[in-house]
């Protein structure tokens, strides 16, 4: 790992009298899988959505490969290498599996929907679309309705979604949420295999991904950062411990 990839320097958000975000500052250091962890409420999902462009911070900064990128909207992000996967998939169900990649490769190149029936065919946005299918295991699904895939599946395919927009990080949002326990195996080996090439936030409720996964870990508690640290020191904190397990027997945490 080098310096730090994305920067984030105390950050405000309020929604009605609400502090969702007060004064977050993480760094996310290049080549690393940095989990953000939390109680229901903490921030993440908030945090997340000012990192993508979705919401605009009341204050702070947000610096990406040392770009101010804090007034940019998504779109641009996204062309500068950042790139968010959701917790509620969005996918057209009605269309084949790879067209739904190919139709990611074509927005992130600035092509009009408009024109997809012809554009699918293009051999410039097809073959990183299967590329991306065979990154997260599904291009013998290719030609499948996307309707007929499982939910862990869909899963797949948002991230496949992502990687073709040729990211150079990745904001996952909840990737394990709804998932069985064969599907989180296999996501969490696909995770590990990703974290090989990009840098990667991770916001999730799993913990034994999370621990399985993360090179550092923050801790959101009440819209602040509670902690930030290696998975070993975050299991031994005491605030952590307090705040976000509650009533978890002692020594669990990140051990199944």
């Amino acid at each position: 790992m080098t310096g730090a990839l994305l920067e984030v320097e105390a950050l405000f958000k309020r929604f009605d009298g609400i502090v969702a975000s007060n004064d977050i500052t993480v760094a996310v250091a290049e080549g690393e899988l940095h989990a953000v962890i939390g109680p229901n409420g903490a921030g993440k999902t908030t945090l997340i959505g000012q990192l993508d462009g979705e919401l605009a911070p009341d204050s702070g900064r947000i610096l990406f490969a040392g770009s101010d990128i804090t007034g940019l909207p998504t779109h641009r992000r996204s062309l500068l290498g950042l790139a968010r996967s959701f917790q509620i998939t969005s996918l057209f169900l009605d269309f084949p599996t790879l067209e739904n990649v190919t139709l990611a490769v074509q927005a992130h190149a600035g092509h009009s929907f408009r024109f997809w029936r012809d554009a699918r065919r293009e051999r410039e946005l097809r073959e990183p679309a299967l590329a991306a299918l065979k990154r997260v295991g599904l291009e013998a699904r290719a030609a499948a309705p996307c309707s007929a895939l499982s939910h862990g599946e869909h899963r797949q395919l948002e991230i496949a979604m992502v990687l073709a927009t040729k990211p150079r990080m990745l904001l996952l949002d909840e990737p394990m949420a709804g998932l069985g326990p064969e599907e989180s195996r296999r996501m969490v080996a696909m995770l590990r295999e990703l974290k090989r090439e990009f840098t990667i936030l991770l916001v999730e409720h799993d913990m034994e991904a999370v621990f399985a996964l993360a090179d550092r870990i923050t801790v959101l508690f009440e819209g602040r950062v509670l902690a930030s640290g290696t998975p070993e020191a975050i299991r031994e904190n005491p605030e952590v411990r307090r705040a976000y397990l509650g009533e978890q027997e002692s020594g669990q945490i990140g051990h199944g």
